[in-house]
């Protein structure tokens, strides 16, 4: 188990009332190769199942994105037993269709609300930051996440086909 670092540049770390998220460093290397490598997890995702490799290049982008934008995707950290359950944020589509939520959490986290919270959480750090629309994209098919998506307050708008599957476009406009 591998537990979240003290404080990483401060403003970019969030914590809500179980996780604590943090933007992704060299040390998160292994559980990210595990995470993304895991059929179960990333079978689904843009992309599909990552060598380790490929989540080594992936870290490398993901540091720069913080580092160019200010926001981004965060590893996932159970607050209190400092324990990585997966990862959460904000990156851009590589289909130009915008910024997009994402979460990808270990099987075992399904039904204790740990996808939601952190998507909550990344969606209104997002907003916060100056993103007028953030989007998300879930097979049709993936009805947990597209739950997800609808309790955080993302609405569907969209739709498109992908490799075959239908695809759900979702989105967040900031209020005021």
């Amino acid at each position: 188990m591998t537990h979240a670092p003290r404080v990483p540049m401060p403003g970019r770390l969030v914590r809500t009332p179980r996780l604590t998220l943090v933007p992704p460093g060299k040390e998160n290397l292994p559980d990210l190769i595990r995470l993304k490598g895991d059929p179960r997890v990333f079978e689904l995702m843009l992309h599909g199942v990552r060598s380790p490799e490929r989540t080594r290049e992936e870290l490398e982008d993901d540091i720069e994105f913080w580092e160019v934008r200010g926001y981004g995707t965060w590893c996932v950290f159970e607050t209190e037993t400092g324990e990585f359950l997966g990862i959460a944020g904000l990156m851009e589509r590589p289909d130009g269709r915008g910024v997009a939520m994402r979460f990808a959490l270990w099987p075992e986290c399904r039904g204790k609300g740990y996808a939601r919270e952190a998507a909550r959480a990344g969606l209104e750090f997002g907003h916060r930051a100056g993103l007028a629309r953030i989007i998300a994209v879930a097979w049709e098919e993936n009805h947990a996440s597209r739950q997800v998506l609808g309790d955080i307050g993302m609405a569907e708008c969209d739709a498109f086909d992908h490799k075959g599957r239908r695809m759900i476009l979702f989105e967040s406009l900031r209020r005021g």
